[in-house]
């Protein structure tokens, strides 16, 4: 259930444009709103804490727009949603803004641009650094719960799991990143992450056994490892898994020892136990973004224990 709250033209004059003439002097600027919330609550109470203040947010939006100043309308978009997402609990916004007068000859209206963003594509466009695409696409398998990150290094994806209200352990063998891992949560006041330093190779009877409703790992390969990752599993967990295979070895020639890749479809013999989700071998987006590797991707569920006959 839930509705929208909409604010139509939204009137103010702003500072925005791409030469420095056209910034000298605040021109007609308007937005637009379509806000989803539930308005179910507030409905039945008849009371303004129990829903979104409008007011609150137009004046939040002539704030901004009044106030700063930038080169183009795409720019004030992101620092307006980035604001009411921030500052009010907003499940998704369609912005439209526009500029009243645009200095371009046999325009009779307006110019601007349209935004239709939910609340998790806008915490994964501002994850810094970004989770990896395969994560992100596979976010709605994810049960709640506890989530363990394997060689989490720096923590890109135990911070942004955080983010999204997850209780996350990380591991990994190299304190120091762990301390990064740390410091940044403490930054971003993410509380439900806990780390541990511990060395998996060779992997020990380290991790609780049905302890985790899910388990991530990204980028490291250890092939004994994987008993003891799905002993940890509770029933109807999710593994998530993707590394190199042995093409990017040959063609990128990373990493440079062939053992750290996996063979053609030799992540599958790995998981004898699990029922298979999703599998795909091939190119995908990097870890960067803006460069494709030859990976394995998984998603994997560890079978419920069959009910008692009847």
């Amino acid at each position: 259930m839930g509705g929208h709250i909409v604010i139509q033209e939204l009137e103010f004059r702003g500072c925005c444009g791409v030469t420095p003439e056209e910034r000298a002097h605040p021109q007609p600027l308007a937005v637009d709103l379509e806000l989803d919330y539930p308005l179910e609550a507030a409905g039945l109470s008849d009371n303004l804490v129990r829903t979104i203040d409008y007011a609150k947010v137009a004046q939040r939006v002539v704030d901004i727009g009044t106030v700063q100043e930038s080169q183009l309308l795409e720019t004030l978009a992101e620092r307006l949603l980035a604001a009411l997402f921030d500052e009010f609990p907003i499940g998704r916004i369609k912005l439209w803004l526009r500029k009243m007068h645009p200095p371009i000859s046999l325009t009779t209206r307006s110019v601007g641009i349209c935004v239709d963003r939910t609340r998790l594509s806008q915490q994964i466009l501002r994850a810094d650094p970004p989770p990896a695409q395969f994560l992100v696409e596979q976010l709605h398998r994810l049960p709640q719960g506890k989530i363990l990150d394997v060689a989490s290094g720096g923590g890109r994806h135990t911070l942004f799991l955080a983010s999204l209200g997850y209780q996350v352990d990380a591991i990994d063998r190299d304190e120091q990143a762990l301390a990064q891992l740390s410091a940044s949560a403490l930054v971003r006041h993410l509380t439900g992450i806990s780390s541990r330093v511990l060395d998996l190779e060779p992997p020990q009877d380290h991790l609780r056994k049905e302890a985790y409703d899910a388990i991530l790992v990204f980028f490291y390969l250890n092939r004994p490892l994987f008993p003891y990752l799905i002993d940890a599993l509770k029933p109807g967990g999710i593994l998530l898994y993707e590394t190199f295979t042995v093409d990017n070895h040959i063609q990128r020639r990373h990493p440079k020892r062939r053992e750290f890749c996996l063979a053609h479809c030799e992540l599958l013999s790995l998981v004898p136990r699990l029922r298979i989700l999703h599998y795909d071998e091939g190119l995908h987006a990097g870890m960067s973004g803006s460069e494709f590797i030859y990976t394995a991707q998984l998603a994997a569920q560890k079978p419920q224990p069959p009910g008692p006959s009847t």
